[in-house]
């Protein structure tokens, strides 16, 4: 049984993959099927796999690991095992650019996702689940671009003044990162170095809540006064993500 500690994911990838015209869901397919329980068996977390929507050609997507250390190990296993060297040019067809991956810590304690209570389905109970079913809710994903050394205030304020004030708006804050500096231990999978982001992921109902939630953000003056403070550390506007899970994404 997977144990709570791994499944907080310490460590974490946000890798988000240009896809050639229509290849999304011939992605999504080979992925959900081959690549789920395979890397997971190496000793990470498939975290969640998503669309994007607001980019027909990208697929978004989250894995954890307990340490630099073992994410070495792990990654190590799985790209020179015999699942990936199976499959790796149909799901190397499908992509134009797999290199946009930005490496990640929890911004403060308790800030790691908690998968402990969550049920991916199988194979076969997603052959039942639609595209855009209720069943697999919404995420959204926000990246923050920040001044170097600015991550740790920055992280304190949003903690303190911004959390209260999403969730009083309807957002499920389901994580808060920031950038990891260690070494890249895989070097043959980039990452982003250099990057200095602070990065939340929130969870919805469905579309519709998550654009209420918006709406009422712009609405509230109290947002407004915490949202000017935390651009003035920023380095370029907020990327925000409107993501839909998979039909086997753990999170959603």
């Amino acid at each position: 049984m997977t144990q709570p500690s791994r499944l907080a994911s310490p460590v974490v990838e946000l890798r988000q993959y240009t896809l050639r015209l229509g290849q999304r869901e011939t992605l999504i397919a080979l992925f959900d099927r081959e690549f789920v329980e395979t890397q997971e068996a190496t000793g990470m977390t498939v975290i969640g796999q998503f669309r994007d929507l607001d980019r027909p050609d990208m697929f978004v997507w989250l894995r954890g690991f307990e340490t630099m250390e073992t994410r070495k190990d792990s990654l190590s296993a799985f790209y020179g095992g015999p699942v990936w060297a199976a499959h790796r040019d149909a799901a190397n067809a499908t992509m134009i650019d797999s290199d946009d991956v930005l490496l990640l810590k929890p911004a403060w304690p308790g800030a790691a996702f908690d998968l402990s209570d969550l049920q991916r389905p199988t194979v076969a109970e997603a052959e039942n689940i639609s595209v855009g079913s209720c069943l697999l809710g919404f995420v959204e994903i926000s990246i923050h671009h920040l001044q170097a050394s600015a991550e740790a205030g920055f992280a304190g304020r949003f903690q303190m003044e911004a959390v209260p004030l999403l969730a009083a708006k309807g957002a499920r804050l389901l994580g808060a990162f920031v950038s990891e500096r260690a070494e890249n231990t895989f070097p043959p999978l980039p990452v982003r170095a250099g990057e200095n982001v602070f990065i939340t992921v929130a969870g919805f109902d469905d579309g519709g809540a998550q654009a209420s939630y918006r709406a009422g953000l712009a609405a509230s003056p109290a947002w407004q006064v915490v949202r000017e403070t935390l651009q003035a550390v920023s380095t370029k506007p907020v990327e925000t993500l409107r993501l839909t899970p998979t039909a086997r994404s753990l999170l959603r």
